[in-house]
């Protein structure tokens, strides 16, 4: 029987609402199972792997910070090169769960076992609960040899998913994880792990420290509207950012207010790539951001067109190492 190590942070997965119908607010109560009485309530030690509970820390996914995911990071690390599991399950609030994979996943590239994160969209105390189902088909996919190809993945609902395609795109539906774009990279049936589709590990323009968190500069997120003018780009540089996320209309297209101010910030040293609030498709390295300075996020989200800026930046890369590691995602 394979050794899975669950790490418990919280999240809906443990959350205890205030009756089992209470499924919309059932953070009020401020009730979240510890990982050991996750594990043991949910019935599925010793029954589908032999599965150690590791307490870790208690968070809104919402309030994760970089000290956060450096101590996540450290700790996978540590369980990865013990020699005492086959795979890592991270239960993680879904609210930010696509940033924390995507996260792991560039900074631990060379995990000799997989990080499999899951989470649930209905609290732990619910009737329909999904998180039982989701725990038991992460420890699968966590301990499956197929899982060992690649370092991280996140499972929900039944499908395996890349943390670089996977998004919520749902505020309640159990099926909100979803990859518009790739789609998931297979399925869990029952006792079945099936894979579709390989993605490997990051190569090495990829590959990062978690001790860059300590140095991850600001990096902002701007978002496009009808009539959206410099000030949220003015005040994001004069409060100090070092990068910017312009996340615009379509393929990656501003207000022209946005692109004035944009391209000021940009001959002013701080690094500016282009993504798009549409959530799926590729954003186009044109001219027009070229002659700018301007980078291209690709098809990242702009929430993970974030964290791999900062981390580009943590790590000291000059803008063109920078637009070649996105070339890259």
């Amino acid at each position: 029987m394979q050794r899975i190590a669950f790490i418990g942070t919280g999240g809906t997965l443990a959350a205890m609402g205030a009756d089992p119908f209470d499924v919309l607010d059932y953070t009020a109560t401020g009730v979240h199972l510890s990982a050991q009485d996750l594990i043991a309530r949910s019935g599925l030690n010793g029954e589908i792997a032999t599965i150690d509970p590791i307490e870790f820390r208690s968070f809104d996914s919402t309030a994760v910070t970089l000290d956060d995911w450096m101590a996540l990071a450290a700790l996978c690390d540590d369980l990865g090169s013990s020699g005492a599991y086959d795979g890592i399950v991270v239960g993680h609030g879904t609210a930010s769960m696509e940033e924390t994979a995507w996260c792991l996943s560039l900074v631990l590239s060379d995990i000799a076992i997989p990080v499999v994160l899951t989470g649930a969209m209905r609290p732990f105390s619910a009737h329909s609960s999904d998180g039982i189902a989701n725990l038991a088909a992460a420890c699968r996919v966590a301990g499956s040899p197929e899982a060992r190809k690649t370092n991280v993945l996140l499972v929900m609902n039944g499908e395996i998913h890349a943390p670089r395609d996977v998004a919520k795109t749902d505020t309640l539906a159990v099926e909100a994880f979803r990859a518009a774009e790739f789609g998931p990279l297979g399925n869990v049936a029952g006792n079945m792990v099936r894979f579709r589709r390989e993605v490997l590990r990051p190569g090495p323009s990829l590959q990062f420290s978690a001790q860059d968190f300590r140095r991850f500069p600001r990096v902002d997120i701007c978002y496009s509207h009808i009539g959206a003018d410099s000030t949220a780009i003015n005040a994001f540089v004069a409060a100090g950012a070092s990068g910017l996320i312009s996340a615009g209309f379509g393929p990656g297209m501003t207000t022209p207010a946005e692109l004035a101010a944009l391209t000021v910030a940009a001959q002013a040293g701080v690094t500016v790539v282009q993504s798009s609030r549409v959530g799926a498709g590729y954003v186009v390295d044109s001219q027009c951001h070229r002659s700018r300075g301007i980078l291209s996020a690709g098809s990242l989200s702009p929430q993970k067109a974030r964290i791999l800026l900062g981390l580009c930046l943590a790590r000291g890369d000059s803008l063109d190492v920078v637009k070649q590691v996105f070339a890259l995602v």
